[in-house]
């Protein structure tokens, strides 16, 4: 009975913030619909300049196979491989290919004819594909102008053709919203169900209506649950949001995980709005309490594999994302929504929340100091 009238209270003074209410739609709109078309890691619109110290036909054809492509802009064709060279320096552009002199006649004549790339790899992501893609198009390039299913030009011995066929499993089309619009629902759910509870018990230590509650009988564990119930409810409708959203703009759904999202969601935000609810009883002051907050949750974020891959990440590392939530929490999500794993798939992920709800859930309970 008090449990229920403590969640009745939490709920009035929910609905009575003319902020948090219009915060739980908004936030899921804008990172469903906004966040997914700008933070993409697909590498396009390389700014391209060429050297053609050739000038010759064949020369010619390569540049138009290389500004016909979807990844590069083709900023200059240039004589002077100086002047390109000055451009990559100021950051005009991003890659120079110098076609060098007699590259048509070494072709003709089955010799060498080196090409050489020079690109910007300060971002050495940008750098790699922005390489591998030029390479990739010149050899394609010199497979179907110079090498045919009976030999060469240059009367070298002939290259048997391989037909080869691609799968892409889990995403056909390789898209990288696919990939991520399943992590930005945890993050959505991280920011609203760990930042909201970790603000809760310290605005009441500063409003005063604390001392409300510690000259009460009510037992530390019915006032904490009472302040996770409401953050399940929350965080439960922002999922609900999300995926509504994943569904009717990019037709992603869970299919049958449905339900296997739902209970992996209820245990993730208590365990989430568990560890707020702790820092909250640690903190004296909201903004305390923010910087906290902002802190673990930025290295919740990192080290999950939400950005990067845990695999790719030092082997030090690797073993600290086993203590990280966030981590099995994408798992599953990223395995029901790209893969169609079950519930029978994911015991791990399973266990290791439930762990973690256990932890957290008893942390808050013994960290609340009731003074009366």
């Amino acid at each position: 009975m008090t449990l229920r009238f403590l969640i009745r209270k939490e709920l009035k003074q929910f609905v009575r913030n003319q902020f948090l209410p219009k915060l739980i739609i908004v936030f899921p709109v804008m990172i469903m619909l906004v966040i997914p078309w700008i933070v993409n890691m697909d590498i396009r619109n390389i700014r391209l300049s060429i050297v053609d110290q050739d000038g010759s036909s064949t020369s010619e054809k390569l540049i138009q196979r290389l500004e016909a492509s979807s990844y590069f802009i083709l900023t200059d064709v240039t004589h002077s491989y100086r002047e390109a060279l000055r451009e990559l320096e100021l950051g005009g552009t991003d890659a120079v290919v110098e076609i060098p002199k007699y590259f048509e006649q070494s072709l003709i004549s089955g010799e060498q004819a080196p090409l050489q790339i020079s690109i910007n790899a300060v971002n050495q992501t940008k750098g790699a594909l922005g390489s591998n893609y030029l390479s990739a198009v010149c050899s394609d390039f010199y497979a179907d102008n110079f090498q045919t299913s009976s030999g060469t030009s240059g009367g070298a011995p002939a290259v048997p053709r391989i037909s080869i066929s691609v799968l892409n499993k889990f995403n056909p089309l390789m898209d990288y919203k696919i990939y991520m619009i399943p992590a930005y629902m945890v993050i959505v759910i991280i920011l609203l169900g760990g930042f909201l509870p970790a603000l809760n018990i310290v605005g009441e230590k500063e409003k005063g209506t604390i001392e409300q509650i510690n000259i009460t009988p009510v037992r530390k564990t019915t006032f904490i649950f009472a302040k996770l119930i409401p953050y399940w409810v929350l965080g439960i409708l922002v999922l609900s949001v999300c995926m509504l959203l994943a569904w009717l703009v990019y037709g992603l759904s869970p299919g049958k995980g449905i339900w296997t999202v739902y209970l992996f969601s209820v245990l993730f935000i208590f365990a989430i709005s568990g560890f707020g609810l702790t820092v909250s009883n640690y903190s004296d002051t909201m903004q305390q309490a923010m910087f906290v907050m902002f802190f673990f949750i930025l290295i919740f974020m990192l080290m999950s594999g939400l950005l990067t891959p845990i695999s790719s990440m030092p082997r030090w590392a690797q073993i600290l994302t086993w203590l990280n939530p966030p981590r099995y929490f994408i798992e599953m999500l990223r395995g029901v929504y790209l893969q169609g794993c079950t519930l029978a798939d994911l015991g791990t992920q399973l266990l290791a929340l439930l762990g973690f709800d256990a932890f957290f859930g008893t942390w808050a309970v013994l960290s609340y100091r009731k003074t009366a």
